[in-house]
């Protein structure tokens, strides 16, 4: 009979980040409105990460961003990156997946400050300047979501309004 171990989860909060190269870990993390879950993998090297940010841009508040980075796109994208690279990962076999950046009102106009929206645009923009090509993405609507990266398989879940989808 095959037993196969059960894997630990590792919980990623608002504006937290967890990368790992144990294959035993799933990143998972919850709530995701208008924050974006940013999850990256390296197949190869077995190193990945998972990524909650709040807000698009750090320049509104530097002070938070430097006490914690992870709070936005701008300066949470390349921690996470970098802390992928210390444990192996390479830029080139990086799969990169997105979720969240929901609308929070019923309807895009009561969502004065589009924060969904505005964190998707700000993450395109920073792959895009950098080379980062994104594989897959479910973003917008009104839901929340929760983002699962299993570490042994790099397979990434996506769970909204009851159904679960892979990105």
């Amino acid at each position: 009979m095959i037993t196969s171990t059960p894997l630990a989860r590792r919980i990623v909060g608002v504006a937290d980040l967890q990368v790992s190269a144990d294959p035993a870990d799933l990143l998972v993390t919850y709530a995701l409105g208008s924050c974006l879950g940013v999850a990256i993998h390296d197949p190869f090297a077995g190193v990945g990460g998972l990524l909650h940010v709040m807000l698009p841009d750090s320049v509104i508040d530097p002070n938070r961003a430097r006490a914690n980075p992870a709070t936005f796109v701008d300066t949470g994208v390349p921690l996470l990156f970098r802390q992928a690279y210390a444990l192996g990962a390479r830029k080139e076999r990086i799969v990169a997946r997105v979720a969240g950046g929901a609308t929070m009102g019923a309807t895009e106009e009561e969502d004065r400050f589009q924060i969904g929206r505005r964190n998707f645009a700000k993450l395109r923009e920073l792959f895009w300047k950098n080379g980062v090509l994104l594989s897959a993405h479910d973003v917008g609507g009104n839901a929340s979501r929760t983002l699962v990266l299993n570490m042994a398989t790099g397979d990434v879940l996506v769970k909204a309004e009851g159904h679960t989808v892979a990105l």
